[in-house]
Parts: structure tokens; sequence; C-alpha cells
């Protein structure tokens, strides 16, 4: 529901998100309470020495002051745990419940600095004990009040001011937006969430240069972020509680449906091929994608053989006919011989330079395959980062394509930055001129994958038989124009559930859509949704039913304001839709839609949803198709799936019909996998 109203402005924390904050100090101040008392019984009120009196003041103050307190919390549990997130009428008095407990911070702070004064000045031939436990207690107030000063800083909105709320009598979910009024009051608050999310990006980017491309990058984002969340009024708990429901919906879902057939051959290649050669091909150019990532990725998936093989070779000298960049050490190549298997020789250029829209690459000549191979780093800083979420449209025509043609605007910048390397800098004509009857083969992983792909469109044109292998490539990517066009030579390749290839701008406001529907149905209030959702999170079981109170709910019933802290849609945006409608915002948004390059290959596991860790994985490989990934499926597994080692090993466990699993110990375990 939309963020509590109090001491004048709205707060990022809603009244029935309180319960288990409540619920933990509850517990230190219970434990608290009872020591105390046991120390006063133990003396029965006497202590022989100095300061006697003020100390038994202090205590029997403490005892009262936590008894206040503890109340206090029992009726705030008490409160926020009633109603559903849609429903807050039982949760009326939480306001004056979060006045009264602020309100004894004050005695706390009297208190804590009384037992300070007797424990500096008084505590002289006192027990030492006793001694210590009053100390106990005072670190404990001063403890407790720096947590509530930080959780008070978490919790800030800084667009929570009551200056940019509109009047009591005209709440926003009614306001005429076309009217002067409403255009001006939209205008402003979308300037100020610009500028506040500007500033949040400065601090966390605070050890990057700002410089006009930092600065530019920085404005680019806060305005994305500022639209996305501008037309919604959800606190994280409401988010995690969808989140949790959307999951438990997906399973429930996933386990009424048919198995889906395999199909052996992709459906838009000009040219049928094998599947099994496909798989075998795509692992072996894995291996470079991962590679790229350097000493990192090799340290992680080598935890205790990997800093001992890299020991010895960081410092050591390189051949002068490879052309490296950055990596004074020389750690990150090390690690790129040890995962390829190449030879020093066979590296034409390394580069680990890293800046927003310039990232990491090498060229190496790949004899295996008789191929001279490009690998693109995928997202490893902070720059990186700040690439993948400038994701407006980029115009990028390319000759030859009909229909319009753009890309994501970040990896696009980041694509001609390579290009203009391999290009202007000679590169590619020097690794043909070594090798002129190779063929130039592109790959990459993540944020390196779409770079990897929009630079196989512009590179096309002047190697018709070039290939791109990219892996988990971002989902919002390319125009659909471009997108049909690198069908002929870029091969996505997906694992499970994996939450990049599934994202995009649509795709998120549709995600945001499914989250306000579900939150706002379920008749349950949010700390037990939150509560089975961490139960099913752990040890799994079969979803939850969450029957739903309100299921034809009209919008304008939703729009209305709740209490006095606002509706849980602020404004309407012109990318959302109604919560009445079964349209997909994803359909009618704004924001261009971007899809992902080339023929799809969908790795995914085949068996049951749920193993323990022991158990072996067996993979199923098909064909798919852009339209089966546009929607965010939530899952444990959809941050995991993406990681590049895991896909690493998926591919190899199908290319080599190898036993794998997801633990060390049942590697040696016999298995065959299916294709």
């Amino acid at each position: 529901m939309p963020g509590m109203v109090v001491f004048g402005r709205r707060w990022g924390i809603a009244s029935d998100a309180l319960v288990f904050p409540g619920f933990v100090e509850l517990f230190f101040r219970v434990l608290w309470w009872i020591g105390t008392m046991v120390l006063l019984t133990y003396h029965k009120g006497q202590f022989d020495c100095n300061g006697s009196g003020l100390l038994h003041s202090y205590l029997v103050g403490l005892l009262v002051v936590l008894a206040l307190i503890i109340l206090s919390l029992c009726a705030i549990i008490y409160i926020s745990a009633q109603g559903t997130i849609m429903n807050p009428g039982p949760r009326r008095s939480m306001p004056a419940l979060v006045y009264v407990r602020a309100v004894l911070y004050i005695p706390e702070l009297v208190w804590a600095c009384l037992g300070a004064i007797w424990v500096s000045d008084d505590s002289t031939g006192c027990d030492p004990a006793t001694v210590g436990a009053v100390i106990a207690a005072v670190v404990t107030s001063w403890i407790i009040m720096l947590f509530t000063a930080l959780g008070v800083v978490f919790v800030f909105d800084p667009l929570g001011s009551p200056r940019l709320q509109p009047d009591a009598q005209e709440p926003l979910g009614v306001r005429h937006m076309e009217s002067s009024g409403g255009t001006q009051f939209l205008s402003t608050a979308r300037s100020l969430a610009a500028k506040v999310w500007e500033c949040r990006l400065r601090l966390m980017c605070c050890c990057l240069p700002q410089d006009e491309n930092s600065q530019a990058t920085f404005s680019s984002i806060a305005k994305l972020f500022s639209g996305f969340f501008s037309d919604t009024d959800l606190v994280p708990s409401d988010i995690a509680a969808g989140l949790a429901l959307l999951h438990q919906e997906h399973d429930k879902m996933e386990q009424s449906r048919d198995p889906d057939m395999v199909v052996p051959h992709s459906p838009s290649s000009p040219i049928e091929e094998d599947l099994e050669a496909e798989l075998e091909k795509a692992a072996h150019f894995m291996k470079f994608a991962a590679a790229a990532y350097g000493w990192p990725l090799y340290i992680y998936s080598n935890l205790l053989s990997g800093p001992c093989k890299l020991c010895g070779n960081c410092c050591r000298s390189r051949p002068a006919e490879t052309e490296m960049v950055g990596d004074d050490l020389g750690c990150h190549f090390s690690s790129i011989l040890q995962i390829t298997g190449l030879q020093y020789r066979d590296f034409i250029h390394v580069s680990f330079h890293n800046q927003i829209y310039e990232i990491p690459f090498f060229v190496a000549l790949d004899h295996r395959r008789e191929a001279v191979l490009v690998a693109v780093r995928g997202t490893l800083s902070l720059k990186d980062v700040l690439t993948d979420l400038s994701a407006e449209c980029e115009n990028l025509p390319i000759e030859g394509v009909s229909g319009a043609c753009y890309a994501h605007k970040g990896i696009s910048q980041a694509a001609n930055y390579v290009y203009k390397k391999l290009i202007n800098d000679g590169i590619l004509n020097q690794a043909f001129s070594i090798v002129p009857e190779y063929k130039l083969v592109i790959t990459g992983h993540s944020l390196g994958a779409g770079t990897a792909s929009v630079l196989a469109v512009l590179l096309h044109s002047h190697f018709p038989s070039l290939q791109c292998y990219s892996f988990s490539p971002p989902g919002g990517l390319l125009s659909k124009a471009l997108a049909n066009y690198s069908k002929d030579f870029v091969l996505s390749v997906v694992l499970g559930k994996d939450l990049v290839p599934r994202l995009s701008i649509p795709n998120m406001e549709d995600l945001k859509t499914r989250i306000l529907k579900v939150v706002s149905n379920c008749n349950k209030p949010k700390y037990r949704i939150l509560l089975q959702g961490c139960w099913y999170e752990l040890f799994g079981g079969e979803p939850d039913d969450f029957p739903t109170e309100m299921e034809n709910r009209r919008e304008e019933e939703l729009s209305q304001p709740l209490l006095g802290e606002g509706s849980l849609l602020i404004r309407h945006s012109s990318s959302y839709q109604s919560l009445a409608s079964d349209d997909s915002p994803a359909h009618t948004a704004t924001h261009l839609p971007l899809f992902l390059p080339g023929r799809i290959l969908h790795i995914t596991e085949d068996g049951p949803a749920r193993r323990s860790c022991f158990s072996q994985v067996r993979y199923r490989a098909e064909w798919s198709n852009e339209m089966a990934f546009r929607s965010i499926v939530i899952s444990p597994r959809m941050l995991t799936d993406h990681m590049p080692d895991i896909l690493l090993r998926a591919l190899n466990s199908l290319s080599s019909e190898r036993p794998y699993s997801l633990c060390p110990s049942s590697l040696n375990l016999n298995e065959h996998n299916v294709v």
C-alpha cells in the first residue's frame, strides 16, 4: 500500500510493514527488561557502593521506560498485522502509535545519559557485574537509537513532501490530468523526481570521474527511473510481497502445464543445422565469452586451485606481438589463457580498458574452429552497470534492412566503440593478414552478448560469413527489423529462467502491473504473505492459493485515497493500463519494443522444479522465439541461471553428454542429458 503519512510527510514504509521490525525490537526489549528485573531483584534494591541511590532510581526508571516501550511495540505489531495491503482500515490508528513510540525515545535518551553519568562518576566500589550490566544497558540504548536513526534515513522519501501532494479534496487518482493544474503538477513532480534519482546515482557512483559523459549518463538514467516509478506508490515491502505471490502463481501454472515438446531443428534457420552440432559450437565459444571476465570469474569458479595457478603467471612477461591495453599485473590475461587453452601467440589484441560505453574485449585466433574470434566482456564494474542502465532507444541504421532500426543506447554505444577499434585501428586486418582463410566469430555473455550482437550487425556487411554466439543477452536489445535481420548470423543461448534475456522496459512495466494486481487482490495480511513466501523459497511445498477478495474490482475503486495515505496508483502513466484490463502494457507502452537478437536456443532443466543439492540435473535444449521471453519469470534461479559458469557447465553437459550436477560431489554420477 502507499507509504505511511506521519510528521506531515509520506515515508517509504507502509503501516503494515512494521510487524517484523517491531517484533525484532520487542524481542530485545523483553530480554533487556527481564535482565534488569533480575539484577534489581538479586540485590533487593540495596547496592553497597557509591551512588547506590542513583543506581536504584536508574534501574527502576529503566524498567518503567522499557515497559512502556514494550507495550507500544505490542500495540504497533498487533495493529500493523491487521487488514490487508489494500484494506488499511483496521490500521487507521497506526500514525498515533508511531507518535507515541517516537515520544518514548525522549525518556530513553535521558535514561541513557543518566546511566552514562553513573558509570563515569558514581560506580566506584560497586560489583563489577552490576557495573557491566549498566554499561551494557547504556550501550544497547545508544545502539538501538542509532539503528532507529539509520532506519529513518532509509525510509525517508525525498518526494514525500506535502508540497508535492495534491489537495485533499482532489486526489491524484481522479484528478483531470489534461487540465493546466494537473499538467503543471505532473511537470513539477517529474522534474523533481528526475533530480532526486540523479542525486542518488551520483552518490552511488561517487568514485567515478564526474565528467560530461558521466553527467549525461546519470541524467539519462535518472529520467528513465523517474518515469518508471512515477505512476505507483509501492513501498519495498509491497514489491517483496508481490514477488512472493507471483513466484507461487507461476509455479502453480507451471505444474498444471503439459510438458513442452522439443523442437529438433530451428524453424527460422535457412539451413537446418543439427541441434547437437549447434550445442557443441556454443559450448566451445562460451569458453571465450566466460574467459573475457578475467581473473574474478576464474577464481570464483576455481576457489581452491585458481589462486595457485594464477600466482606464477600474473607477472610473467608477454610476447611483443600481443597488443595489450590495461591489466598491469597480467592476472586477467593469465586467467584467459587458463580458460581458453590458447597460447600467447594466438592473441592479436587484448583490451582491459573500461569506461562508460567502453568495455573490455580481446581478439584471438581459434585454430580449432578456424576462426578469428572477438570476445566481449559482460558486466563486471560499476561503469558497465551504467552502460546497462542506459536503456533508451538509439537509431542504428543498417543498409539493406527495411523497417525501423534502433537498439539499446548503452549497448549500441559500446558496440560502436569496439567496432571503431576493430576497423579503424586495423585489428581485424592484422588478424586476417595472418589467417586469411579463417571466418569471423563474435561472442560474449550478458552485456558482452548484447554488444557482440550489435557489433555483428554492424560488421555483417563487411564479413558476410561472420557468426555471433550471444549468451544470455539482454532482452531489450534490437528492434524487430534488426532482430529478424540478425537471425541469419546470430545465435542467442538462454538458460532456464534467466532474468536478463527477459529484461526490458515494457517487461518491467508488465511486472509492475502484475505486482499491483496481485497485491491489490490478495486478502491476506502482508506479514503472512512474506512469511509463507520465505518458507516456500527455503523449504518448497505446494504453492499457496492466496484467495482474493476483489476479483472484479474496478480501477476507480483502486484509485481512491486510502484513509489519508493516498492511492496505490498516484497518477496515470501513458505506459500503464487499467488494472482491470488483461492486456499487458508491454504491447501499448510508449517505449519502443526491443527484442532478443537472432535465433534463440533455450536450455531448461528436465525434471521437477525443485531438487536436492546432491540430485542430478538433466538438461534439454529447444528452439524458441523472442515472444517466449516477453514476461519476467519470478524464481530463485532467475539470477543464478544468468551466471556464466552455470551456463558453460550446462552447455558442456549437453554437448558432451556427460553428467553434471549443481553440486561438485555428484560429478561422478552417471546420467544422460536430454537434447
